[in-house]
């Protein structure tokens, strides 16, 4: 039986193919290193004091578990310790931090959720980390928030680990989908899934129906035709990275509606678009999926808030181009 090749002999021949890319090969040999530490975490949660509220409340608003506080010091940790990085914005944190070490430049910037969907884990639901790369622009001094500020069309890394029954890491460089899957004996990711494609067929969708009757009339119009035309089955965890991955590999779309029906303006939606949109929109589209707000591509947005939030319909591609010329609010 043919044994498919580790993370590590992966990208030793991806650095043989890609010379350029020796930075961001080394980056992901960080970045599956914390992998490998917040899989161990999570796995034993229900037997340690690592489940529920850490007694904060996070910029968002949210109240900050003590898993997401571990895996962001893991997170800032790790990339202080990486040369690469001159700054790293997180969803935990209320500013960019500044993570050079004397003497180092660090020629990129990453943000990161390090731990999207951690209210869910003491009921034993999937979890995962999701990042973005993006080069430091020369515009602005490395650490100035306007780094962030950047299309994610132009990302040169981005990708998610799920830990659920197994923990997997998908990434990109932006030309196509790995995904990896951790062998908990031996401690190395093992490549499982070479090219990650978007299925032609849409088989779920993912959307929270509590808010459906808040949102706009063509919205609710959109949900029926994905339910009735295209007979999607429903399929929502409520996890983010669970729900995407899930409809990455058997075909689905997410949607996240801004909640106006009444036309006033308000715009109440949930997903940022630095730490989870643009690297899942990142990664779509280089399996031939898309994503949008309802107005544009999500890649092609410029963030203009480091916390920004944006609605969002992403999936297969087919899908979220008929809701983009019939449903949505660019019609």
């Amino acid at each position: 039986m043919h044994t498919p090749p580790t993370l590590s002999q992966f990208l030793f021949q991806d650095l043989k193919d890609h010379p350029e890319r020796l930075e961001l090969d080394e980056m992901m040999t960080e970045l599956a290193t914390i992998g490998k530490q917040i899989s161990h975490e999570t796995n034993k949660a229900g037997l340690a004091n690592i489940l529920g509220a850490a007694g904060s409340v996070n910029v968002q608003g949210e109240e900050v578990q003590k898993l997401d506080v571990f895996a962001n010091e893991l997170c800032k940790k790790t990339f202080r310790e990486c040369t690469h990085f001159a700054a790293f914005a997180s969803e935990e944190e209320d500013t960019v931090v500044d993570i050079r070490r004397d003497g180092d430049k660090g020629n990129y910037v990453i943000a990161f959720d390090p731990l999207d969907g951690s209210s869910n884990i003491d009921v034993n639901v999937s979890v995962g980390t999701i990042f973005s790369v993006h080069r430091v622009l020369p515009d602005f001094p490395p650490t100035d928030v306007r780094q962030f500020f950047q299309k994610g069309r132009d990302q040169v890394l981005a990708g998610y680990i799920l830990y659920g029954s197994s923990t997997v890491l998908v990434f990109s460089f932006g030309e196509a989908v790995r995904e990896f899957t951790l062998d908990p004996d031996s401690g190395e990711f093992y490549l499982s899934k070479e090219r990650v494609t978007a299925p032609d067929e849409c088989t779920y969708y993912s959307v929270n129906e509590m808010y459906t009757a808040q949102t706009s009339t063509s919205d609710q119009e959109f949900l029926r035709w994905v339910k009735e035309e295209k007979k999607c089955a429903a399929r929502h965890i409520g996890s983010l990275v669970a729900d995407f991955h899930r409809n990455l590999l058997k075909g689905g779309v997410h949607m996240s509606f801004p909640r106006d029906k009444d036309g006033t303006g308000v715009h109440k939606v949930k997903l940022r678009l630095n730490y989870e949109l643009q690297p899942l929109a990142f990664v779509l589209e280089a399996s031939g999926g898309r994503a949008t707000n309802g107005k544009e591509n999500i890649l092609d947005i410029v963030p203009t808030e480091l916390h920004q939030r944006e609605a969002v319909v992403m999936g297969n591609r087919d899908v979220v181009e008929q809701y983009i010329k019939k449903f949505s609010r660019a019609v």
